[in-house]
């Protein structure tokens, strides 16, 4: 008959076994205590004609403890040798989790019997599958993600401390280096035969918008940056957008707007002066002679708002072509000076530029305007005039709030304004001026708070 469970685990329990053990221990201590003490060492010195001495006793004693531990211990080894073994399987295969292998599996049945441990085996292979599924669907979403990121239109780079590229994905490769591999190359070596727009956006540590010219066509591109730690180390990701389209789609749609605006302004001042001119000509037909030039003024006042309102965007629309002339340099920022005060930013280059200084000067008095209505301080906004490579570049600078990423994203749009009661004018007119003159401009915010506008053409 089949013992009941219980029974039969409590016999193979390790309890069970120290049990025995302990018995078993006692009883030989006792056994060979006995039989160097009692009987039956004592009948044989007895039988051989010696006599047991008085304190024989006290060495039994010290005998039976010399011979009952070697036996205590050889009983140890053979009762705890499962567990051992248990142990030692349990010692590898959480030494292959650490390692990351999680292939590796105990028998459900605990060695030697030991049921007690049977529990503790369930749970352990629990966690070894438990810890395979995870790493099977991490893996899984490291593939999607990685192929999300990999084919993604947006530009991807991410740089170590020391500003070597550690990720790059196929939008980045293609943009700095047609396709080539960046992993472990440093960023100012990847940057070195690039465009200057795009080397100094990335030099920046804010989010900005810049133009640069690749395959013959300009290209707008918003970069922005974001700082973490990866693996304890601190990391940049700098994520590259393509901005061209983007601002196509929102020009038609802020031509749009404005058309819906220019409606309502003309009637709002067409409908008055219909009005006005029915009145006159009623006063007239009455005899009244005296109230028609009060008719006649206001119609004058209506058409005057109406020509103001008009003539801003006649110019936007109706930029002439530049004339190009060489310009000595400290003569062209002192007449800037007469209209809006800064400083100027290191030394102003020797040789002349070369462009059309009434078209240019309307371009920086629009930004120098701007910069003085930003917030900051008038004595904070500065102009510098730099000549990187074969470029001009003029940078207007200021320590107001900045701008967000949207507003950067949407700032060269014609009749956008972050203003209250601007016309939206301003940096169009100045993104009109440099690309007449066959350059760009770029924007970004400057560390520690304020905006930057550069202009940039050809020198020749």
């Amino acid at each position: 008959m089949e013992a009941w469970p219980g029974t039969r685990r409590w016999r193979r329990s390790l309890r069970l076994r120290l049990t025995l053990f302990l018995i078993m221990a006692a009883v030989a201590g006792l056994l060979i205590h006995a039989g160097l003490t009692t009987w039956p060492l004592p009948a044989l010195l007895t039988a051989v004609g010696r006599e047991v001495p008085a304190y024989w006793s006290v060495e039994m004693l010290a005998l039976t403890f010399v011979l009952i531990v070697p036996l205590a211990l050889g009983m140890a080894s053979v009762l705890l040798a499962p567990l051992t073994r248990l142990l030692r399987a349990l010692e590898s295969t959480v030494l292959s989790y650490r390692d990351g292998e999680f292939g590796s599996a105990i028998a459900a049945d605990p060695p030697g019997g030991l049921s007690e441990l049977a529990d503790l085996m369930q749970l352990h292979s629990e966690l070894g599958l438990a810890l395979r599924e995870q790493r099977h669907h991490l893996a899984q979403r490291e593939l999607l993600l990685d192929t999300v990121v990999q084919n993604t239109p947006v530009a991807l780079i991410l740089t170590d401390p020391l500003e070597r590229i550690a990720y790059a994905n196929i939008a980045a490769r293609q943009l700095l280096d047609q396709g080539r591999s960046l992993a472990g190359r440093g960023l100012d070596e990847v940057l070195e035969a690039g465009p200057d727009d795009m080397r100094q956006a990335f030099a920046g540590a804010q989010d900005g918008l810049f133009s640069v010219v690749l395959e013959g066509q300009e290209e707008r591109f918003h970069l922005s940056m974001r700082d973490f730690r990866l693996q304890g180390q601190p990391h940049r990701l700098r994520l590259l957008r393509r901005m061209t389209r983007e601002l196509s789609r929102q020009e038609v749609a802020s031509w749009k707007r404005v058309i819906r605006v220019i409606s309502h302004e003309l009637n709002n001042s067409l409908a008055p002066i219909s009005s006005l001119a029915h009145s006159g000509a009623e006063l007239a037909r009455r005899g009244q002679f005296e109230r028609v030039p009060g008719v006649f003024a206001s119609i004058g006042e209506r058409a005057q708002h109406l020509h103001g309102f008009l003539s801003g965007y006649a110019r936007f629309a109706k930029l002439p072509a530049p004339v190009l002339a060489p310009v000595a340099w400290r003569a062209f920022i002192d007449s800037l000076g007469a209209h809006y005060g800064f400083a100027v930013d290191g030394e102003l280059p020797a040789v002349p530029g070369r462009f059309d200084p009434a078209q240019m000067e309307q371009a920086l008095i629009n930004l120098l305007k701007n910069a003085h209505e930003s917030g900051g301080q008038p004595e904070d906004v500065s102009v510098a005039v730099t000549a990187p490579r074969d470029d001009w570049r003029i940078e207007v600078r200021d320590r107001g709030p900045g701008m967000t990423e949207t507003q950067l994203s949407q700032a060269l749009l014609p009749f956008y304004s972050t203003k209250r009661s601007g016309s939206g004018l301003g940096l169009a007119l100045a993104r009109e001026i440099a690309e007449a003159h066959g350059g760009r401009i770029a924007m970004g915010n400057r560390e520690g708070g304020g905006l930057w506008v550069a202009v940039s053409w050809p020198r020749a």
